[in-house]
């Protein structure tokens, strides 16, 4: 019974022990934690690393984006003007021609059987006319010395005048068989690129024929058909009005830039179908990287904004209470200010109100970020493009 107590006394003890230690464990766990957390309350939040630009001043150019077709200036399709055998092509498919280039030879020599004849024909009556003359004068001295009447005399004259116009109709068949012979030689009506061939050599032609031997169409200068809202059709005429207005040709993803050129017109009236208004724009086109039938994209530049406040699209942000933008202060803390967008495209966007040029605004890393955050910031890498052109529009 002793030895049993005593070990039921040691027991107790070891279990006091153990529970004291675990008591003093977690007390000195509790207050090593507050303490951390005292001082990490303490320390200033860290700042948020955020993408920085400087609003611009400069001049913005506003334009409109359309779609548009590429369109020869001028096409001729070539045909035969008189019936006749092909004896010559003098030209190749897709060949450039000039002006004046013969194209075609049509066996000429039915033609100039003709002119021989007609030929022949007016110097025969020619020579009858001479004889004719002769006699009027004959009869006119005749006539003076009474030997001959005076009907005799007025019929001479009358086959005289008789012969004088039948020279004139002579001298018209000439002319027409002229013409008629210079239409077997088919020449090139422009300067352009030749398209397919529609016609060989020894096929019969004639001049009531409608698919015709070949067309041409002019590349330069060259034209581009596209349109625009007819909500647009104001402020495209204001831009006529004030000189040239500039259109670039762009590839149809609008990556590219093609060619630059100038508005030749604009429709007469709107397509009520469509609400669009149509127009031509003219390009030179010297490199002929703009071909018939090709889909463009247009910039149509209607104005010019001078001395506008210009920022990165990315600054403007849309909240609740409409738009607005982050301003870095000196002190690299964050204001919520409220603006509002004039105009905007292709990246940037013109502040009418809430913003000074040289002002420093986020351009990413707006998620994190409250009015009166601290930030990190770091200049935006500068743009590809003239941070003062820009586009603006919908492609109707």
């Amino acid at each position: 019974m002793p030895s049993i107590y005593g070990f039921s006394v040691r027991r107790g003890w070891l279990i006091a022990v153990v529970v004291v230690a675990a008591a003093l464990g977690g007390f000195a766990g509790w207050h090593h934690f507050s303490a951390r957390t005292d001082t990490a309350a303490k320390q200033p939040p860290k700042p948020i690393p955020v993408t920085v630009a400087q609003a611009q001043k400069g001049d913005f150019a506003v334009y409109l984006n359309g779609l548009g077709t590429v369109q020869p200036y001028d096409t001729v399709t070539v045909r035969s003007r008189v019936d006749g055998e092909v004896v010559k092509i003098a030209f190749r498919q897709g060949q450039m021609v000039k002006e004046g280039d013969v194209l075609v030879q049509i066996d000429p020599r039915p033609y100039q059987a003709a002119l021989d004849q007609a030929v022949a024909k007016k110097a025969q009556d020619e020579a009858s006319l001479r004889n004719a003359q002769l006699d009027l004068q004959r009869y006119s001295t005749l006539a003076n010395q009474a030997v001959a009447s005076r009907q005799q005399l007025d019929t001479q004259q009358t086959t005289v005048d008789q012969l004088t116009a039948q020279i004139k109709g002579d001298q018209a068949a000439i002319d027409n068989a002229q013409t008629q012979l210079s239409y077997t030689t088919i020449k090139s009506p422009l300067t352009g690129r030749a398209g397919f061939r529609l016609v060989d050599q020894g096929n019969i032609v004639h001049a009531g024929d409608s698919n015709g031997i070949v067309t041409i169409v002019k590349l330069q200068p060259i034209a581009v058909m596209f349109t625009a809202p007819e909500e647009s059709v104001d402020e495209i005429n204001k831009a006529l009005a004030a000189g040239g207005v500039v259109v670039t040709a762009l590839s149809s993803d609008g990556t590219k830039t093609l060619a630059q050129g100038h508005l030749a017109f604009v429709n007469n009236q709107v397509d009520q179908a469509s609400g669009t208004i149509s127009m031509k724009a003219t390009f030179a086109n010297t490199d002929n990287v703009l071909w018939p039938g090709l889909s463009v994209a247009t910039r149509l530049l209607v104005d010019t904004l001078k001395d506008a406040t210009i920022v990165p699209e990315d600054a403007v942000q849309r909240g609740p209470n409409g738009l607005f933008a982050f301003v870095v202060g000196g002190d690299n803390k964050v204001a919520q200010r409220g603006i509002k967008v004039a105009q905007e495209g292709h990246g940037q966007s013109v502040i009418s109100q809430g913003l000074k040029p040289g002002e420093k605004i986020v351009v990413a890393g707006q998620y994190r970020l409250q009015a009166g955050a601290l930030v990190q910031p770091a200049e935006a890498a500068p743009a590809s493009e003239t941070s003062t052109v820009a586009t603006t529009g919908k492609a109707p």
